[in-house]
């Protein structure tokens, strides 16, 4: 009984170091990042690619002092992060603005420091809605100017009501986020979120490991609803 209780132990610690530095599941509740991650979404962040915070401990425990072996994010990286306003929740978002940076959206167009990005527009996205109907958004692919390039979706025609937008200038240690889904994102646009600290920053996310179109626990169901394309996908 001692030894199984001391391997018990062992295990639960092994399994918190993993998950505290190296990688933490996390899953995609909502449409705002679609295309490029979905509901049902089952990925790996690493903990690892931006340093360490108090958030990348469990419960969030203050036992780190600002950021430790920091990393700068890259414009383009998707990256899970705590909520300014509410620090227990998780959200997750496409990196933008860096530190310095002018962000703005005209007419559906983002700006970064003055220059509107490079779009090309691609065939409609099908979104399957819940009555069985098919709804048809267009979407595109965005280039950063730093060359990053992701599928983004403007459902609204340049008219939604963060289609046009002030200038955001990033404050130092902070940074700008957006959802893929444009139109359906609440993001760094937005009063609530706004402005993403350093030490929220959790991790980047690497890979979908499972994916599926329905609820994880029906596995009798399994067979129709994985998404068997999507599985070990790398997260551009």
């Amino acid at each position: 009984m001692k030894e199984l209780v001391k391997t018990l132990i062992y295990a639960i610690l092994i399994a918190v170091g993993i998950r505290t530095f190296a990688f933490e599941p996390f899953t995609i509740p909502s449409g705002s990042m679609r295309p490029t991650l979905l509901v049902g979404d089952y990925l790996f962040v690493s903990k690892y690619s931006y340093g360490y915070s108090r958030y990348s401990l469990p419960l969030g425990l203050p036992l780190i002092p600002g950021r430790m072996l920091f990393t700068e994010p890259e414009r383009g990286d998707v990256a899970v992060f705590k909520l300014p306003e509410d620090t227990r929740t998780d959200f997750i978002k496409r990196i933008i603005g860096l530190p310095g940076d002018k962000i703005q959206v005209t007419k559906g167009i983002l700006h970064v420091n003055g220059e509107p990005v490079e779009l090309e527009q691609l065939t409609d996205y099908v979104q399957r809605e819940g009555n069985g109907s098919v709804r048809r958004i267009p979407r595109y692919v965005e280039t950063l100017p730093n060359g990053r390039r992701h599928m983004i979706l403007e459902r609204d025609n340049d008219n939604g009501i963060a289609d046009e937008t002030p200038v955001f200038t990033v404050p130092a240690g902070h940074y700008f986020a957006m959802g893929d889904n444009r139109d359906s994102s609440r993001d760094s646009r937005f009063p609530g979120v706004g402005f993403v600290p350093r030490e929220n920053l959790v991790g980047r996310a690497e890979l979908v490991f499972f994916s599926i179109d329905g609820s994880i626990l029906a596995f009798w169901d399994w067979p129709n609803s994985i998404r068997l394309d999507r599985l070990f996908s790398k997260i551009e």
